[in-house]
């Protein structure tokens, strides 16, 4: 077992408006976001599946030219390359869990 303690591992801001810390295993890749209002990320694709776990908050994603808006207890499964992006409604708290590892957040 590893224990991993949030509180000591330093949030990066990935695009502006966009903090993370990250924990890794041997297979995948957990974000835990927290977004400022009106932020943006922009549309983008990578070989990972994804799934978004909203925890507090509105933000609005859109996935292959399909917008949502999701709330505190949604939650979105993405499949691999498919192109997405999102705007933070307010501010916003959200896991997102990536399968295999995302190698460039280590």
């Amino acid at each position: 077992m590893k224990l991993v303690d949030l509180n000591t591992i330093q949030a990066r801001e990935i695009v502006p408006g966009f903090h993370a810390k990250f924990v890794h295993s041997d297979n995948m890749t957990l974000g835990f976001w927290d977004i400022d209002a009106a932020a943006v990320m922009p549309e983008h694709s990578h070989p990972h599946e994804q799934i978004v776990n909203v925890i507090e908050g509105k933000f609005e994603l859109t996935v292959a030219g399909e917008t949502r808006e999701l709330v505190a207890g949604s939650s979105v499964i993405l499949a691999p390359e498919v192109k997405h992006s999102g705007k933070a409604l307010t501010r916003c708290r959200i896991i997102d869990s990536f399968y295999p590892v995302r190698d460039e957040y280590k």
